[in-house]
């Protein structure tokens, strides 16, 4: 045996140690890729990679999410599914490695992330079945064999005669002899064959996964919004400040921010999609179709939203037209009654189809705000990233408590008997939305020009509304904005201030008052567990 194939102790060369690591990556694709096209029989949510990444975002704590999403914005969820490829794409060089002694021990390892990825499965909330665990499964099976089959090209022995210690030796599996050689022509038509095989099941497996959506696509461009039975008011005038920097009154669908804990936003058959309605206090138990609410008098209202995860100054808000059901009047046919008309339920519990479950206040759902399942945001059916086909609005709380993506079920409980999602994690039960303001121009750290400067941003009280917003420069004293006009106490308010700027380095705060005479606290905060607080400030140097 040359040096280059085994060191002077017996064991493997550096050059089948590296075509071991390159099996062992070999091995880890057409495990994916087996595993995502068995998914596409069974459900796209059940596939490994968003299996293991949902669970571990159920398992990760509210600080290391806050810090995602402080982090990543929106691209948190491709951060972790890549974070998990990559550490996939550790594994297995180290498992094939590790094979070309051990072949059996290197199989074994890969069938147990397998049963890492079922296990994961089998627990997501929305999972119903243990056919869940089947991709995860069957592409560690298929890893498994061609791994232990690439190795053996590695460690197929040929020579006159062998020992039947030897023949023991390969038996096991536990390496070969000192005088073995091994099969390289073997082992490259075994490897080119595995990759061209795993690239065919992948490109399947992504063909199948895409018709699959088809059906969904086609259902919500089938769709046509039907004029509002009670339309919003037209948006004043001046509800829109002309500030260069200033966000815009109304945010465009494109831009509005997006956090939930769907890995992949899942797409819904409208023509399939079902609600149900039931629970504590329910006299008359309902299910709805799309076409059913679709055909109801539908309310047409500009309401501005909030997340939870949003930090003092944040990008987490946004103001949409939405156009729906009032829930109050579904709630109130079914003949649910508000805990303060003698209703026995105090929490709606309204569940997703990936099982997300968020419990929001009957009381505040019913009290006469125009709590709605929306169908339709800014004179569109509502878009997949944002619950397609019917997610629930409700303006004044976080979304947290209120805002269901791709709902499907209403149970009506209590607060006491159940906690949802967010609840068991550490979070509030009720969670109304804290008054807030944000300077959109100047930016941090911008470096404006002397002479007039305009500072300018929103503020929002969903439910209240803003009476006031005043501006700091460095430590004097408080300034009056400008507001904007107000479109409805739903919505946020833009506001503006000219500020003669002198040369030197500043630091501009803002803060709120809200209709009922609330001043936005100073008191720093963080997000968990009901909202983030405090002022937000930007530093400025002036040329």
């Amino acid at each position: 045996m040359r040096d280059e194939e085994k060191d002077q102790r017996g064991r493997p060369g550096w050059p089948r140690l590296a075509l071991g690591a390159l099996s062992g990556v070999l091995a880890g694709i057409a495990s994916l890729a087996v595993a995502e096209l068995v998914a596409t029989a069974v459900r796209p949510q059940s596939s490994p990679v968003i299996a293991v990444g949902g669970a571990s975002i159920d398992a990760t704590p509210a600080a290391v999410k806050d810090w995602a999403i402080r982090h990543f914005g929106t691209d948190d969820k491709l951060v972790l599914q890549l974070g998990i490829l990559a550490m996939l794409a550790v594994l297995a060089p180290v498992l094939g490695t590790l094979a070309v002694r051990f072949r059996r021990v290197g199989a074994a390892g890969v069938l147990f992330l397998g049963a890492v990825g079922a296990a994961a499965a089998v627990s997501r909330p929305d999972s119903t079945s243990f056919t869940d665990a089947l991709p995860s499964v069957v592409g560690a099976v298929a890893g498994a064999l061609l791994l232990y089959v690439l190795v053996g090209r590695l460690t197929a022995v040929r020579r006159p005669a062998a020992s039947a210690s030897d023949l023991a030796a390969e038996a096991a599996g536990d390496g070969v002899p000192a005088s073995a050689g091994w099969n390289r022509r073997g082992f490259v038509l075994a490897a080119a064959s595995a990759a061209a095989a795993s690239a065919a099941v992948g490109a399947v497996g992504r063909s199948l996964n895409a018709s699959r959506g088809q059906g969904a696509i086609a259902s919500r461009n089938k769709v046509v919004l039907p004029s509002p039975g009670s339309p919003a008011q037209p948006v004043p005038k001046r509800a829109g400040l002309r500030v260069p920097g200033i966000s815009p009154f109304v945010t465009p669908n494109a831009d509005f921010y997006r956090v939930d804990t769907a890995l992949v936003a899942p797409k819904v058959d409208a023509t399939a999609w079902r609600l149900r309605i039931h629970g504590k206090g329910v006299q008359r138990p309902g299910t709805y179709s799309f076409d059913d609410l679709l055909h109801r008098e539908l309310i047409e209202r500009d309401i501005t939203l909030t997340c939870v995860s949003n930090e003092v100054g944040g990008s987490y808000v946004g103001n949409a037209r939405w156009i729906g059901v009032r829930l109050a009047d579904l709630l109130a046919e079914c003949g649910v009654k508000p805990p303060s008309r003698g209703g026995p339920a105090d929490q709606l519990v309204s569940r997703s189809v990936d099982g997300m479950t968020i419990g929001s206040p009957v009381e505040d759902v019913m009290d006469g705000r125009d709590a709605m399942l929306a169908l339709g945001m800014n004179g569109a059916p509502l878009p997949f990233d944002h619950g397609f086909p019917v997610r629930m609005v409700v303006p004044g709380l976080y979304g947290f408590v209120s805002a269901c993506k791709w709902i499907e079920d209403v149970e009506l409980t209590t607060f006491d008997s159940y906690d949802p999602y967010w609840v068991k994690r550490g979070w509030a039960r009720r969670a109304p939305i804290k008054t807030a303001s944000r300077i959109d121009t100047p930016q941090p750290f911008a470096r404006p020009k002397a002479g007039t400067v305009m500072i300018a941003g929103v503020a929002w009280a969903q439910h209240r509304g803003i009476d006031k917003v005043e501006v700091r420069i460095d430590d004097g004293l408080w300034q009056e904005a400008d507001l904007a006009a107000e479109d409805t106490r739903d919505t946020w308010r833009q506001w503006s201030l000219p500020w003669q700027a002198a040369t030197g380095g500043h630091t501009l705060t803002v803060r709120a008052t809200d209709r009922t005479g609330a001043v936005q606290t100073d008191k720093r905060t963080r997000t968990n567990p009901d909202g983030a607080s405090g002022w937000h400030s930007v530093v400025v140097t002036v040329d």
